[in-house]
């Protein structure tokens, strides 16, 4: 049962997974773009969860936990270079 249920979790975390790359392309703003890319970390971290649960290992979620801290900072260096033009002051 469990088995089913991760298949149906890849195939909608990858269907999102592509719609936000639809988004990242097509965004009319840029502000659109930046809120697609970090979405899109967002599912990379769903889906290297969904991978540690279907091999049954730690070592995918410790992986995701980095993962989920880079993308938090490199999304608010690129709003913050947005804004300003420059990321350190």
């Amino acid at each position: 049962m469990i088995d089913a249920a991760l298949h149906i979790a890849f195939a909608a975390v990858s269907l999102a997974l592509m719609c936000n790359c639809w988004r990242l392309m097509r965004g009319p703003a840029l502000g659109d773009r930046i809120v697609a890319m970090d979405t899109m970390v967002i599912n990379v971290i769903a889906i290297i969860i969904l991978i540690g649960m279907t091999g049954e290992t730690n070592a995918y979620f410790e992986a995701a936990l980095l993962l989920a801290m880079v993308g938090f900072v490199g999304t608010i260096a690129y709003c913050k270079f947005v804004l300003r033009g420059d990321i350190v002051e």
